[in-house]
């Protein structure tokens, strides 16, 4: 597994990815985040083993509470 702090480049070397339950079917447009690490492994969903960016616990936490409070734009 080739890494540094904030990449890693075979996403398929972790385990315990899930999508959000509010991802459509088809869209393709999903990421998924890993559960069980110190820092939150993120990937796109159509790249299993691609890279996975790697975010602290409260950067991930801001982000995630940005979306839902619509302040992010498109």
């Amino acid at each position: 597994m080739g890494s540094n702090r904030r990449r890693i480049t075979d996403a398929s070397t972790l385990t315990g990815w899930f999508k959000s339950s509010y991802s459509g079917g088809s869209n393709g447009e999903c990421l998924e985040v890993a559960r069980g690490y110190a820092t939150v492994p993120v990937r796109d969903s159509k790249a299993a083993d691609g890279p996975a960016l790697m975010f602290s616990t409260r950067d991930w936490s801001r982000f995630v509470t940005a979306v839902k409070h619509g302040e992010l734009s498109a």
